[in-house]
């Protein structure tokens, strides 16, 4: 097994496509954490999950993918040096929060606001030690203005997110957080 360094959980949507803002925001992120040196994590397969794993591989980075059994046969996108398959999704991102020492959402669907929701909640309720939690600003800030207004959530507890504008502040932010550690967490 490989050596990891620092693992940055990547979340994002598996529908994106080659072309898409979502898809290259994702690989230009991909190919700036490996070249900090960082290993990458997805869920390993398609849209966002290939794009940040493409990004890394092609700039040197060690990319690990975390698949389910959920999908069948559906194959692991080509980028990944490791594939790590679990049952279930609970199992999936369990492993991918176990792993990692910081998250980062991207575009995503269903399946994304889940992990987002599941590992905020994680770290807000100490049931995780805090680690760095970036969000690339489109579509989180609206999420964020939402729960903000609609939901009853103790203004503390938005301090566990960071909101990115651009893939080179996201990284910036990563960068910071575990090279220094200095995080707003």
């Amino acid at each position: 097994m490989h050596k990891r360094t620092k693992v940055i959980a990547v979340f994002g949507s598996a529908q994106a496509e080659q072309g898409s803002l979502a898809y290259e925001e994702a690989r230009q992120i991909g190919a700036l954490l490996a070249q900090e040196g960082f290993t990458v994590c997805s869920g390993g397969y398609g849209g966002v999950m290939e794009a940040v794993s493409w990004g890394a591989r092609e700039n040197n980075g060690f990319v690990i993918g975390v698949t389910t059994d959920l999908f069948g046969n559906r194959p692991a996108n080509p980028w990944l040096n490791q594939e790590v398959r679990k049952a279930t999704l609970l199992e999936r991102l369990q492993t991918m929060v176990e792993m990692s020492q910081a998250y980062l959402a991207l575009k995503g669907g269903i399946g994304t606001l889940t992990e987002v929701s599941v590992v905020w909640s994680l770290i807000q309720t100490r049931s995780i030690p805090p680690k760095p939690f970036v969000l690339l600003s489109d579509p989180w800030q609206g999420l964020l203005d939402f729960c903000t207004t609609s939901l009853i959530i103790r203004q503390p507890d938005f301090k566990y997110l960071q909101l990115a504008s651009t893939p080179a502040e996201v990284v910036q932010i990563l960068v910071q957080a575990l090279r220094t550690g200095v995080s707003k967490v």
